[in-house]
């Protein structure tokens, strides 16, 4: 038995950091770097389309049905490939 929250998870992958965590309203992936941030967001019953922002809490860029879809523009807006980004094991179900 672990002592680790499901509904808050971290992984590391070369120097990005995923953070996955829930809210009362959205479970929410955030990607951080030394020089950006990239977060994907959906809502808490976990079936409606995922929200990229720049920021856990920024302004919305736009919306996905598949989780790799709003992978590749998060590593867009991290500068690094989507197959970089760390997922933990939480975020896996993200999407449609």
């Amino acid at each position: 038995m672990t002592d680790e929250d499901p509904a808050e998870q971290e992984a590391e992958n070369d120097g990005i950091t995923a953070r996955y965590f829930e809210t009362d309203e959205e479970r929410v992936l955030e990607f951080s770097t030394k020089h950006a941030t990239a977060a994907i967001a959906q809502n808490i019953e976990g079936y409606a389309m995922l929200k990229v922002r720049p920021s856990a809490d920024g302004d919305e860029l736009e919306r996905y049905y598949g989780f790799d879809m709003a992978l590749d523009h998060a590593g867009e807006l991290l500068g690094v490939s989507p197959h970089d980004l760390p997922v933990p094991d939480a975020a896996d179900d993200m999407g449609m």
